[in-house]
């Protein structure tokens, strides 16, 4: 008799053990050369590292914009947690609970400070653009994955960020040098 073997993708396997968790931020608002943003946040002593799966990106108007994605950045203004935040498996006997932080803000004057802009996107008007990163972008404590949506002078724009990502117990919390 053959063998039989079964790929289950790290995302589902992630979420069978209560690790996977999705989230999205408020409708947000940005125009007159204002930003907004939406990010993953995870906590200086949280002990976790951050799995980013999967981001999307809802432009609601009718007006094309930028956004950028940023690593390790202080981004600008006060931001607000997200109260819609869960784990993906909800037949666990206790619903596990996210260490990471989703947070945004809206109408921000400022740019993000320091960390990385690896790549950029065009969202059209109304359209969801979806990037499925597979757990490629790993944040370690104190890190963060964001992302920025460039504000213009003629229009009002209004958007949403979503989420999916997982979370390890850190094992070897120092850095590399690579």
């Amino acid at each position: 008799m053959a063998k039989r073997g079964v790929i289950i993708p790290n995302s589902l396997c992630e979420s069978i053990q209560g690790r996977y968790f999705l989230g999205q931020t408020n409708v947000l608002s940005f125009s007159d050369g204002r930003n907004a943003w939406g990010g993953l946040f995870n906590p200086i002593d949280s002990q976790v590292k951050l799995f980013v799966n999967i981001f999307t990106i809802t432009n609601i108007s009718g007006t094309d914009f930028l956004a950028e994605i940023w690593v390790n950045s202080q981004m600008p203004g006060k931001g607000t947690a997200s109260n819609m935040v869960m784990p993906s498996n909800m037949t666990l006997s206790m619903i596990p609970r996210p260490v990471v932080e989703l947070n945004f803000a809206q109408e921000i004057a400022d740019v993000p400070n320091d960390g990385v802009n690896p790549f950029d996107r065009v969202i059209p008007a109304i359209t969801t653009v979806v990037a499925e990163k597979d757990g490629r972008f790993i944040i370690p404590s104190g890190g963060s994955f964001a992302i920025f949506l460039v504000g213009q002078e003629i229009s009002c724009l209004q958007a949403r960020i979503a989420f999916g990502w997982w979370e390890e117990k850190a094992r070897n919390m120092g850095r590399s040098r690579y």
